[in-house]
């Protein structure tokens, strides 16, 4: 065919291989022209696949990255200008994650997310808080055929499968030349290594210079027949004009972007040049990266290139414009992307930088940031955002605006969109700096002066061009030291930080969720001022009205409240998620008494703001919540009508509707109410916030059984909507928690009620659960201990929990009955290899393998040496019913560890009379 202008579909290849690869999924292959256009320097395979005529060119040789990609696309329409839709296929780097369980040889299909663009130029964007990588924006999103052809397809190879593996095979059959570099490797060598595991020695392979270590792999299950293999993985490819190589910076885009692939080619083409980006994943993006699979990844990309021309209409195809007649501005583009080479280095911060930053503080306020924006209604909060007050603020140096409020009023959601505002002026003007905190009640291990001004200091950092020298400085002083920096010193380092700035805003949500103990909150607030006076910082706080935290805010306050149209555009967008014919038809009833009911809690109810003003005092998002959850299932108008009758008004309108919503639990059901009560329980007392999947595996718990039984696992929308609207779970984080502080008042002031004898339960479930994987053997290594405890933390959701946090648990039983005790000593065994596992991977100044950053200590912040027994842990912690077994029936009373103490004499130091006069009786050694 010499028709030139027959051709309506690109195919861009980056690589050989990549080329070799396209041309065999050609129907049909059509002579080469004689004739191109003298701007023309592609290399070009014509043919057909389905009803498509298809032009296949090749970026020219030794050539990679956005500007030569769109160099290509541009030469390619000189020659055939009828060209309307592209296809970029060939290779790429995965980024497996607990999502995504991406392989080599997989497929990553480039496909939108919220309306926009399956691809964006990580190299153009700001590090942000929360934010790491952001870009300014993403690319455009492929042709609406293309994405049409992608739902089609996808819906037939989730019914059908593929036939990838066959297609390439019956290729090789009769290409055999094409068998050693084609064809799909050995299992084997399919090595995911952990991310903090780097490649030695460039020259040699990873079989022969990384090994089969499990240690230093990411154990997999094998794929089972109902799988497909290769897999298809449909979401968002992250393109730059550098390799990715980096493992860190591969799990940070993964985990804040969610992205699949990364490569070096589409942005160049997505904005100007209409294309579907398809990737054959040839290894991790990591330093292990070698040629053997980019072969047959390159094959899995064409193959699903061809199902998909295949099943896409001619027509849709000859009904888009000509990429010609909108490619005005290609030029521009080639012009920016060869700037990002230049942008790249002081943009993208080293390894090492991301190393220092984390030893800073793993504090990360972005994934719970994220998850407030999300439970924001459309078009709320304005009111604030529009204030003078905030204007103000936001416009004047050295500022502070205070914002309280009562409980459930709104304050965190709209701190949320306070600080999204100021995220989109930082991107806007990168001379202003933001830093955000969030304190939570349940997050008290977070809540130390020090940690706090690290976070600051850490958001302010990794939102500069390059790491500052004075938080490599201040690194480099601690490091060798294995010491953590004082307050002062992070005081002065913030303020050498801010004085890089024109300004820096800086928001403070729950003031009065920060704990008083250690003059936490006091110390915090302190430094902040004298911050303040010393540089450039604007400060935003909420708060409940607390007058030690109030009369510590001198200036401009706005009180925090939910405005009555608020409240309406929030049940309005409830009941039409709702799905309820019922309450679609009595809407407007439903939304007038719930809001009256809010409302009228504050009759005659005034506060004064700093400027003299009487306003009204706040109304209520959590309650009109509540009220509306108690309605949200019934089924005739009289029922509707009874219960909004019933919503209370006044101080104890949250103890009825909690009341209200337990009794809601209670007629459930046998099951679904003791599923609510033990989700609600666990929620309620545990020592830490739990991710959904460590909760699932704490309630599948069955006490005196030998081994966890999977079919108890309850599933994730299940332990939510039991619990009658109680409970929500963070999406960007997978924590599942109460919905509100005061639903935590509630519960502990009626925890005798329905949670009683709370700790015995939690400490035998995490026993028990500790059973199913700790071998009960005292002959394992030291190594032995350590790969042990490594692997069970990736392979049981629920023992980094129940490891952790057992004994604390298990401290505040023995008042209340010594069935713990009982437990504590049948398993003795097994908690005496955890303890030694434990100890062994946690000691301070040794150097975790996986990370030479992380110091980590045991919950209670003590030390607890290897070699200790049960009897040693008891007197530790201070267990004195269990000492008093134990002593009874341990042979090793005066056993020493490997710091060559006794249970004696580290009873002795702590204080624990009872346990001291014990043992002396039983004259043991000191």
């Amino acid at each position: 065919m010499s028709d030139l202008t027959k051709y309506t579909v690109g195919w861009i290849c980056a690589i050989t291989t990549e080329y070799t690869a396209a041309k065999q999924f050609l129907d049909e292959t059509h002579d080469n022209p004689e004739a191109l256009s003298a701007h023309d320097h592609n290399a070009h395979t014509l043919g057909k696949i389905g009803k498509h005529n298809v032009v296949i060119a090749v970026l020219p040789d030794g050539e990679y990255g956005l500007s030569s990609a769109a160099r290509v696309a541009e030469s390619m329409l000189h020659s055939f200008p009828n060209v309307r839709i592209g296809l970029m296929v060939g290779i790429g780097g995965g980024a497996p994650s607990s999502k995504h369980d991406i392989r080599l040889g997989d497929v990553v299909v480039s496909s939108p997310r919220d309306g926009k663009g399956g691809v964006f130029q990580y190299d153009f964007g700001k590090t942000i808080q929360g934010r790491a990588f952001r870009p300014t924006g993403f690319l455009n999103q492929p042709p609406l055929p293309l994405r049409a052809a992608v739902s089609d397809l996808k819906s037939h190879y989730e019914s059908e499968g593929h036939l990838f593996e066959e297609k390439i095979n019956d290729i090789l059959k009769k290409k055999p030349r094409l068998r050693k570099g084609y064809k799909r490797p050995s299992p084997e060598s399919d090595r995911l290594y952990q991310s903090t595991f780097t490649h030695k020695v460039d020259e040699e392979s990873c079989a022969a210079n990384c090994g089969d270590d499990p240690l230093n792999l990411v154990q997999r299950q094998e794929r089972t027949e109902d799988e497909d293999n290769p897999m298809i993985h449909y979401g968002l490819i992250a393109s730059a004009n550098n390799l990715m190589k980096d493992a860190s910076i591969r799990d940070k885009l993964a985990a804040e972007m969610d992205v699949l692939c990364f490569e070096m080619e589409a942005a160049g083409l997505m904005n100007h040049f209409p294309c579907l980006v398809i990737r054959g994943i040839c290894d991790y993006a990591d330093s292990h990266k070698n040629k053997e699979w980019q072969g047959y990844a390159a094959m899995t990309a064409a193959s699903y290139a061809q199902d998909l021309l295949r099943r896409l209409p001619r027509s849709r195809v000859e009904g888009e414009r000509k990429i010609v007649d909108i490619l005005s501005d290609v030029d521009a583009s080639i012009s920016k992307a060869g700037l990002s080479i230049a942008t790249m280095s002081s943009r993208m911060m080293r390894k090492e930088d991301i190393e220092t930053l984390d030893w800073l503080t793993k504090i990360d306020y972005g994934p719970l940031h994220s998850d407030y924006l999300k439970r924001r209604q459309p078009e709320t909060g304005k009111w604030l955002l529009e204030s003078t007050e905030y204007q103000d603020w936001r416009n004047t140096d050295k500022k502070t605006l205070f914002c309280p409020g009562i409980p459930g009023a709104g304050k965190t959601i709209l701190a949320s969109i306070v600080i999204e505002d100021l995220t989109a002026q930082c991107l806007t003007d990168h001379t202003d700096g933001l830093a955000y905190v969030y304190f939570n009640f349940q997050r008290k291990d977070e809540q130390k002066a020090e940690d706090l001004l690290a976070s600051i200091l850490k958001q302010l950092a990794q939102s500069q061009s390059s790491l500052p020298q004075s938080v490599k400085s201040l690194y480099k002083h601690h490091e060798t030291r294995r010491t953590r920096p004082s307050l002062d010193e992070l005081s002065i380092c913030i303020q050498s930080m801010t004085a890089t700035y024109t300004r820096v805003f800086l928001v403070i949500d729950a003031l009065d969720e920060c704990q008083k103990s250690d003059d936490c909150r006091y110390v915090f607030l302190s430094r902040l001022f004298d911050l303040q006076r010393k540089g450039h910082f604007k400060i935003l706080a909420t708060s409940r009205h607390i007058p030690e935290i109030s009369e510590r805010f001198i200036g401009d306050r706005v009180e925090v409240r939910a405005h009555a149209s608020d409240v309406k555009k929030y049940l309005d967008g409830r009941i039409l998620r709702a799905g309820s014919e019922l309450l679609v038809m009595h809407k407007e009833e439903i939304i007038k008494r719930i809001t009256e009911s809010v409302d009228g809690m504050f009759v005659g109810s005034w506060i004064f703001s700093a400027t003299g003003k009487k306003t009204d005092l706040c109304t209520r998002f959590l309650l009109a919540q509540l009220h509306f959850d108690s309605i949200k299932k019934k089924m005739t108008l009289k029922q509707v009508k009874n219960s909004l009758s019933g919503i209370r008004t006044g101080v104890e309108a949250y103890t009825h509707a909690y009341d209200d919503a337990m009794d809601r639990i209670k007629q459930q059901g046998v099951d679904a109410s003791k599923l609510a009560m033990d989700v609600l329980q666990w929620i309620t007392g545990a020592k830490r916030q739990l991710r959904t999947q460590e909760l699932q595996h704490a309630l599948a718990v069955e006490h005196g059984k030998p081994e966890l039984d999977e079919e108890d696992i309850p599933l994730v929308k299940d332990m939510a909507s039991v619990c009658a609207g109680l409970v929500t779970i963070d999406e960007e984080s997978g924590i599942i928690r109460l919905v509100h502080f005061t639903t935590q008042d509630y519960f502990e002031k009626k925890q005798n009620s329905y949670f009683p004898k709370m700790e015995p339960k939690l400490a035998m479930t995490c026993i028990t659960y500790l059973s199913f994987c700790v071998p009960a053997s005292n002959s394992l290594r030291t190594m032995e201990l350590f790969r042990l405890d490594l692997k069970l933390g990736q392979s049981h959701p629920f023992y980094e929990y129940a490891a952790s946090y057992w004994l604390l648990h298990a401290r505040e039983t023995e008042a209340e009955t010594n069935e713990f005790t009982l437990y504590f000593l049948e398993n003795e065994a097994k908690i005496s290899v955890l303890a030694n596992g434990r100890s062994f991977r946690f000691r301070p100044g040794r150097r975790r393998p996986f990370s030479r950053h992380r110091n980590r200590y045991l919950t209670s912040g003590e030390y607890v040496p290897s070699q200790v027994t049960s009897l040693y842990r008891a007197a530790c912690y201070g267990m004195e019913e269990a000492a008093r077994s134990l002593i009874e029936f341990h042979e090793s009373l005066d056993a020493k560890n490997s710091d060559g103490r006794t249970p004696l004499s580290w009873s002795a130091q702590n204080g624990y009379e009872s346990i001291v006069e014990q043992l002396v009786e039983m004259r043991v050694d000191l």
